[in-house]
């Protein structure tokens, strides 16, 4: 064959997921567009075809790197298109090439190939027949004995034409596939298929045997329920007992004391179990779902502690502060002790930042009511089945959550907690929040119905307390179910008391320094508080102390005996250098710099703005992952600012010669609300005017186009982030001074708490005297050359010159959209 005659370029089709050999015709699935135009063009062209087989069977469109360099070279017979199958062509495959190149990929792939040279002959007689016997063991074993095809398979002279073919009728895997399409020793293919297929046969073997010994038992226990029919004849003429299982399931439903409903349902399953006997394939699922129903608790109900004073007691010896849970679950026994059974359970939502106690005092108010309480994380559940259960017709079906945490809790009246109910997830599963609402509604839960058990449970006397983070991801409908009480954190003082009354003695004990003398300074435990922590809750506070407390256990491990007294100064050598700075947000008066408030899930925090100026054209830039609400809040207070320059000593068209920089630091946190608004208004001001933005004054508040300021929310967050970070006044709304009594004693007490109905009352007192004149820029003019007229706007006249951007007057406000990128 001559060099042209071996780069021959050919239509080639490309195979993923499988091999073919050479040897045989047969037909072969076309889904690609470009496979199936390469298939016609071969048949207009005489029918030669490069069968190939790509590594990747994902890559939808591969390049010569991604197929195999061993190829099949094929004639195509024909194209069919059959029906639920698709377009087919039938090839007859015939000799392996070696794949050169692709010289063309659309409108599909064209190929080089060059003959195969340096193939060593192959010829044993005695591994053929090895093979043909083998295969010929295997086809008995499986059934499926073809004469044509044992006809054919002796046909084969030579090891490789053998191999190819018996690869073809196995279900060989894909890499051992490439490894006989590129292997060119024909013996040694014969040897890899022999090995393959004595593998299958044993497998094959096994296989037969398992079915055998299955039909068998079968068979076996087929013979048995015949004879234990009989022996329960006989049994029941002679007046003995029944089967001991049945007799010790039915005096379980007995005890039970179930509901009509399902004890009726209970017995129905149990004549099932004892016509079809133990032995049967449903005898399993029937015992399992009924000694799930005898374990549940229909009618057991612990005691309730309905003395007020004691209750309350429990709930202060636990917990410091939290009020608000306290008082509700005061209120919950006090209405139960008047109102007896007739009182349906509670359904409340503790929301707060993480580290303030919400999981904890459920656990208080189960111990206090004298009820079992039961923890549920649905943090990350995606399975609506996780809390309804699985249907009986699963394999390994098992009822909800729900209703497994009440066969744990042996009651059917605990405190349930579904703990992180905001992280509750959907997908294709389902959706759980929405199983949620029958669980947390008063006028449902009576009747709640899991899919396993398929008979109601009462869930109206459980104590259900839910915890979040934060309310934006809990659905509305589930929402509107609970009662929602906001833990938004401690103040400085509470902190300094929990640490002293609950944590050091918790880590002392975890510790193995509960008989030891050890006390911390208040001095200590504020610095602590302070300059190493930065938090809404108490945990970064116990992990500190249990620092502490770690290396005075090396002490008295070493020999010391005590006491031990932690002052101050030892604060910085058991924690180390300060992490944070106490005091106000900012270390002096500054122009265009304000201390903003905002809240998160986290709790809140304080949040510089800050504004910087610099000629230019009137461009707007935000930074700091501000989100479209508080950019339009920018926006805003922008406006505001040039709507009334004048009477703040400003020339209104200097903001069309000035670029205006907003940035609120600690850019990768996303920030987003319209509570910032007269922060980013008096920030923006500040700049322009050259007056100073008093260091100790925070302020949070919507602020609109005529400079009202309108309420917000997440008061007692915002101003305990105040209190923490060193403030000492804290502007506001005034529609939110109904709000104001609902803060702390010491909130009120230590902060000048200022309310403000417009900007104008804002700016009086966060602004200091200017510092020096208005920010201005300076006229590259005489001030006596005349300004000209600008020309009228084009309108796509001939002639007519274009608006220009350095024309002030006719230049349009730019957008904050435009900023976005």
């Amino acid at each position: 064959m001559t060099e042209a005659t071996e780069l021959k370029p050919i239509p080639a089709v490309p195979l993923r997921g499988g091999a073919v050999f050479p040897g045989i015709t047969t037909t072969i699935s076309i889904g690609r567009r470009r496979s199936l135009a390469a298939a016609h063009a071969a048949v207009e062209q005489g029918g030669e075809l490069l069968v190939l087989v790509q590594y990747d069977s994902e890559k939808e469109l591969p390049d010569q790197d991604d197929l195999v360099p061993i190829g099949i070279f094929a004639t195509v017979r024909d194209v069919l298109r059959a029906p639920h199958v698709g377009v087919q062509m039938l090839v007859e495959l015939h000799r392996r090439v070696r794949f050169t190149s692709l010289v063309q990929t659309e409108p599909h792939l064209v190929g080089t190939y060059e003959e195969l040279t340096g193939v060593p002959n192959d010829d044993d007689p005695e591994a053929v027949l090895q093979a043909i016997a083998y295969l010929e063991q295997y086809a008995e074993t499986l059934g499926e004995t073809n004469q044509q095809v044992m006809a054919v398979t002796r046909s084969k002279n030579t090891p490789g034409e053998l191999s190819d073919y018996i690869a073809g009728l196995l279900n060989v895997p894909f890499d051992l596939e490439l490894d006989l399409l590129t292997e060119l020793n024909g013996i040694t293919r014969l040897n890899t298929v022999l090995e393959y297929l004595k593998q299958e046969l044993k497998i094959t073997e096994i296989r037969q045997k398992i079915q055998t010994d299955a039909r068998e038992s079968a068979e076996k226990a087929q013979r048995d329920y015949m004879l234990r029919e009989q022996m329960r004849a006989i049994r029941k003429e002679l007046g003995e007992e029944g089967n001991d299982l049945i007799s010790e399931l039915r005096q379980k439903i007995e005890e039970a004391e179930m509901p009509d409903e399902v004890n009726e349902r209970a017995l129905s399953e149990l004549k099932r179990l004892e016509y079809q006997g133990q032995q049967s394939a449903e005898a399993s699922v029937i015992r399992t779902y009924l000694e799930w129903l005898v374990e549940l608790p229909w009618n057991k109900m612990t005691e309730d502690n309905l003395d007020v004073v004691h209750v309350r007691e429990v709930l202060d010896e636990d917990h410091y502060g939290l009020d608000d849970v306290k008082d509700r679950i005061v209120e919950y026994v006090a209405v139960r002790k008047l109102a007896g059974n007739k009182m349906k359970g509670a359904i409340i939502n503790l929301n707060g930042p993480p580290g303030v106690g919400k999981t904890s005092i459920a656990t208080s108010v189960a111990r206090a009511i004298g009820r079992e309480m039961v923890r549920i994380s649905l943090g990350g559940v995606r399975d609506e089945a996780e809390i309804r259960g699985h249907r009986r017709t699963y394999i390994g079906a098992i009822p909800g959550r729900i209703i497994r945490a009440l066969r744990d809790a042996k009651t059917r009246n605990p405190v349930i907690v579904l703990d992180e109910i905001d992280k509750v997830g959907a997908d294709w599963r389902g959706d759980p929040s929405s199983a949620l609402l029958e669980v947390l509604d008063p006028e449902q839960n009576h009747s709640f119905s899991d899919h396993y058990l398929e008979v109601p449970f009462d869930l109206s006397q459980v104590i259900f307390i839910t915890t979040s983070n934060q309310l934006s991801t809990i659905p509305a409908a589930l929402f509107d179910r609970m009662e929602s009480i906001q833990m938004l954190g401690y103040i400085e003082d509470e902190k300094a008391a929990i640490a002293e009354q609950y944590l050091l003695k918790k880590q002392m004990e975890g510790h193995g320094l509960g008989d030891a003398d050890v006390k911390l300074e208040e001095a200590a435990l504020r610095k602590i508080i302070r300059h190493h922590t930065r938090e809404a809750g108490v945990r970064q506070l116990e992990r500190n102390i249990g620092k502490v407390v770690r290396k005075l256990a090396v002490r008295v491990a070493a020999g010391e005996a005590g006491p031990f007294v932690v002052t101050e100064d030892e604060i910085a050598e058991f924690l180390g250098p300060d992490k944070f700075t106490y005091g106000v947000a900012e270390e002096k008066d500054e122009v265009g710099v304000v201390t903003g408030l905002a809240v998160s899930g986290f709790g809140g925090n304080t949040l510089p703005i800050e504004v910087s100026l610099s000629e230019g054209n009137g461009r707007i830039t935000l930074t700091g992952s501000l989100g479209d609400v508080m950019r339009e809040s920018a926006q805003a207070a922008l406006t505001y600012a040039r709507a009334n320059a004048r009477s703040l000593g400003l020339e209104p068209t200097l903001f069309d010669k000035v670029n205006i920089h907003i940035h609120v630091p600690d850019g990768a946190t996303p920030k987003d609300g319209p509570s910032a608004g007269i922060g980013l208004a008096t920030a923006v001001i500040s700049a322009f005017t050259r007056r100073p933005v008093r260091r100790d004054v925070a302020m949070t508040g919507e602020v609109t186009l005529r400079g009202k300021v309108l309420p917000i929310g997440g008061l007692k967050a915002k101003t305990i982030a105040a209190h923490r970070a060193g403030i000492k006044t804290v502007l506001l709304p005034a529609d939110n001074a109904k709000d104001i009594p609902e803060l702390p004693d010491r909130i009120r007490e230590d902060l000048n708490l200022i309310t403000a109905s417009h900007l104008d009352e804002v700016l009086e007192i966060a602004l200091l005297e200017p510092v020096g004149p208005p920010f201005a820029v300076e006229s590259t003019k005489s001030e006596e050359e005349p300004v000209p007229m600008p020309p009228p706007v084009s309108k796509g006249g001939v002639g007519e010159r274009p608006l220009r951007a350095e024309e002030p007057e006719l230049r349009r406000q730019p957008r904050l959209e435009e900023r976005k990128r």
